[in-house]
């Protein structure tokens, strides 16, 4: 079973409900919407049920979901293109694994599925924000390095 078919419930078509509008979400403000994700995380996070398996996962979760904020400042405040691109690739790494740790957390605990599935859509959509950014800087430096 893949990643978008786990989330999917029987009968249910792709496209995941969204807690709040696009239209009231800071679409472009990165740094707020990243900010925004690390704490739902965290509200997230306080909800799992403690255990020896859960600990582990909640650490993890917190770590990666928060970090993604963190590292996207540190982008942000780059004083090089190299500086700026391994922060950003790691903003796209962290946002990876909040989804696989979501994933894990939503089967380990079946009640909490649905917000899960809801953090689970803004961490891909923040990866994919992440990889098309990383791909157009790629591709930019591609030109310039043919165009020399």
């Amino acid at each position: 079973m893949g990643e978008e078919e786990f989330w999917r419930e029987e009968g249910e078509g792709a496209r995941v409900e969204e807690e709040a509008p696009r239209a009231e979400r800071p679409a472009f403000d990165l740094e707020e919407r990243t900010a925004r994700f690390g704490e739902a995380i965290v509200a997230f996070a306080k909800r799992i049920p403690q255990g020896p398996v859960n600990n582990r996962m909640i650490d993890q979760i917190v770590g990666a979901g928060t970090s993604i904020g963190a590292n996207y400042c540190e982008a942000d405040d780059s004083v090089s293109k190299r500086e700026f691109m391994v922060n950003i690739n790691r903003c796209r790494k962290e946002a990876r694994e909040t989804k696989s740790f979501l994933r894990m957390i939503a089967g380990a605990e079946p009640a909490l599925k649905d917000e899960a599935r809801r953090l689970w859509q803004e961490a891909k959509e923040l990866n994919l924000i992440f990889s098309a950014i990383v791909r157009r800087r790629e591709r930019n430096d591609e030109c310039r390095r043919t165009n020399r």
